[in-house]
């Protein structure tokens, strides 16, 4: 339940950055994506590189 939890969390707040459609993504490719965004990346160019 924890797991469902942060990753719900993990969503939320990469929702809140801007990056859309996150809900396929995995928990590392949301991280990267929002490390990415938080370093000035738009944030279709981060979820797009964060997923490969």
């Amino acid at each position: 339940m924890a797991d469902r939890t942060r990753l719900h969390d993990l969503r939320q707040q990469a929702h809140d950055k801007g990056i859309p459609g996150n809900s396929k993504m995995t928990e590392s490719q949301l991280r990267q994506a929002m490390k990415k965004v938080d370093k000035g990346a738009s944030p279709q160019a981060a979820k797009r590189e964060a997923r490969g």
